[in-house]
């Protein structure tokens, strides 16, 4: 059994996570008592830190979608995007709070409209401030904390060359020390956060699996029922992992989409349709009307528990989040521009959680006010039947309540596959071709845990003890946020030196350039240059390179020739040339990914790339010119490396 992993994240976290899951299991109240004084210290005493940290998480996302740093690639300069926008946008908005928007998508405005931070309950000032509330916990404030993680990630790993683990984010800080316990540690975390929170998402969500299996079915809503969808849930989950990113995770968050879709559709068209419409414009804009005071409220002079149990409960839980999501939204954005990444992961996953919360929360508001159901109760006493509670209320309850069932779980398969994606990934290394059984021993680890923690009662302490490691996190990613700028800044005064380095051009004749364009190469043609080309070219600068007293690492494979040159204190310089091949281009309405074409639909290249350039195509190249390119993409390394 093949078994590729990174041994000080792997087994460190397995052991921290076996550790945890016993004590809050076996200790379920005194695990509790403390993680909740705990995360009611930090609250207390570090509460300003988290309002302003995700207030500059925002400012700083903003500031990166408008700036010349926007047209910086995620990848190489000529790579493409691996999924379309309309799998893309699914993959992140299901893994990022799909479910989410199902627990709370009636409750929460119910629970604002009953007891508002300011003012009396019960009242429309109360309806209008619930729903500027809701859109303020989960509106630009989370997506951006998502965003500074993912697009640090997707940066260092695809357009640095570094691992796709969290530790590389801070290579402009610690330089090649992430490599070492410094970089095992920051994994280490982002596991555990991303498997407690995949695991107590899990625990608490199947709860609301439960009430809707209770409604339709009349299941009784105990432990043994639970227990048994928590296995199915994990065993679709395993599914998933088991068939991969495109063929497993893609498709089923695309499967999510559509039946969100057409619960939102039903809602909207069944409830009160013009109201609803209105509602979602208004609420946009009172949003934008107050999302700047909200964002810095703190009631330094007024205080109110109400900030400690909604607002900063909210920061804290997607800050615990973001390793997972994050993680995730990088693995599929390799291509993508920065501004391209900011824009669809801040703007589109908003309007349309704006449209969903506006949709079932004005809804269930307009159910509660005109006193057609009294969900006020409803919510108060079992919150997770609060959704089937508002569909009751519609025509074809049992039918929609069918879907919403179904969309419950394959939002929650979708959570466990995506995070156990996540951490094969942190503790393989950041490899992209781990083996299968990795993947499905984090799954179904995360089922376990979660079935454990249910039994035992401590799954409240695990999402309490989750919540609180967001304080260190929060304090990382102020210095994530440094580096990535840093290293914007480092790159584009790295190009601007280089242009005045005589070697950056590697002349071409035209004949050449349009040879690249005009043939359809084959693969054994590309496997041919490899051998007959690039290897002996690379060969050649690593035997020069050893005479100088360097060291340098020349690997030769059959669809890949790669050159690593290590400098003491300094980011291993890496140029490889690679074989790619490319789609045919078509017609067809349904997306595909490269790996689902036939070889016969493919057209072959030679692209090389270093770990502080571009891409470009060499197909052509004779051996001095792919020599020339190399020391070209070296003196942009050597300019890059003086400057920090």
């Amino acid at each position: 059994m093949r078994f590729q992993v990174n041994p000080p994240v792997f087994f460190t976290s397995a052991a921290v996570i076996l550790v945890c899951a016993t004590l809050g299991a076996l200790f379920p109240a005194r695990a509790r008592l403390l993680f909740q004084q705990l995360q009611a210290g930090i609250i207390e005493d570090f509460g300003w830190l988290y309002i302003a940290a995700v207030a500059g998480f925002l400012i700083f996302a903003l500031f990166l979608l408008f700036s010349r740093y926007g047209d910086v690639k995620l990848g190489p300069d000529d790579s493409e995007p691996e999924y379309g926008g309309a799998s893309w946008f699914a993959m992140l908005f299901s893994a990022g709070m799909g479910i989410g928007l199902m627990f709370f998508g009636v409750a929460e405005p119910i629970q604002h409209y009953m007891a508002p931070p300011t003012g009396e309950g019960a009242t429309l000032d109360a309806a209008r401030q619930a729903m500027v509330l809701t859109f303020f916990h989960w509106g630009l404030h989370a997506w951006a904390i998502y965003v500074i993680v993912g697009l640090a990630l997707a940066y260092f790993a695809f357009r640095r060359g570094l691992p796709l683990t969290l530790r590389s984010a801070l290579h402009p800080l610690i330089g090649d020390r992430i490599h070492g316990p410094i970089g095992h540690a920051v994994d280490v975390f982002a596991v555990f956060g991303t498997m407690f929170g995949v695991a107590t998402s899990l625990g608490l969500g199947v709860l609301q699996v439960n009430a809707g299996a209770t409604y339709l079915f009349g299941w009784p809503a105990t432990i043994p029922v639970q227990l048994m969808l928590i296995a199915a849930v994990t065993g679709l989950a395993t599914l998933s992992v088991m068939l991969g990113l495109d063929r497993g995770i893609r498709r089923l968050s695309e499967l999510n989409v559509v039946l969100a879709s057409l619960l939102l559709l039903f809602v909207l068209i069944a409830g009160p349709t013009l109201f609803l419409l209105r509602a979602y414009v208004q609420n946009i804009g009172a949003y934008l009307s107050n999302v700047v005071p909200l964002t810095f409220r703190l009631y330094a002079y007024e205080p109110n528990p109400w900030l400690g149990e909604w607002t900063l409960f909210y920061w804290s839980w997607w800050i615990a989040w973001s390793p997972f999501v994050g993680m995730f939204i990088a693995r599929i954005s390799r291509g993508r521009t920065i501004r391209q990444f900011i824009g669809g992961v801040l703007l589109v996953p908003v309007l349309f959680t704006f449209l969903w919360m506006t949709v079932f929360g004005n809804t269930a508001l307009w159910q509660q006010t005109s006193e057609a159901l009294p969900l006020a109760e409803v919510v108060r006493d079992n919150l997770p039947v609060a959704l089937f509670a508002s569909l009751e209320g519609l025509p074809l309850a049992t039918l929609s309540s069918a879907i919403a069932t179904i969309l419950v779980v394959t939002f929650f398969v979708t959570s466990a596959d995506s995070g156990a994606l996540v951490i094969d990934t942190i503790t393989s290394g950041g490899a992209a071709d781990s083996p299968a059984w990795q993947r499905v021993f984090w799954a179904t680890a995360a089922g376990a845990i979660a079935a454990v923690l249910l039994v035992g009662g401590g799954l409240d302490a695990l999402q309490t003890a989750t919540i609180a490691s967001a304080l260190p996190f929060t304090i990382l990613m102020i210095f994530i946020c440094y580096g990535v700028l840093r290293a914007l800044q480092l790159e584009g005064t790295a190009r601007a030196d280089s242009a005045l380095i005589e070697t950056t051009h590697v002349e071409t004749s035209w004949q050449q350039r349009l040879s690249m364009l005009l043939k359809a190469h084959t693969r054994a043609d590309i496997e041919s240059f490899l051998a007959d080309v690039a290897a002996p070219a690379l060969q050649d600068v690593a035997a020069r390179i050893q005479e100088e007293g360097h060291a340098a690492d020349f690997n030769c494979g059959p669809d890949r020739v790669e050159l690593a040159i290590s400098h003491a204190g300094r980011q291993t310089f890496r140029y490889s040339v690679r074989l790619k091949g490319f789609r045919a281009p078509t017609f067809a309405l349904a997306e595909r990914p490269l790996a689902d074409t036939g070889d016969s639909e493919r057209s072959y290249h030679a692209l090389a790339e270093s770990s502080v350039d571009g891409v470009t195509d060499v197909t052509a190249f004779t051996r001095q010119q792919l020599i020339d390119d190399f020391l070209a993409r070296y003196a942009r390394s050597r300019a890059l490396a003086r400057k920090q």
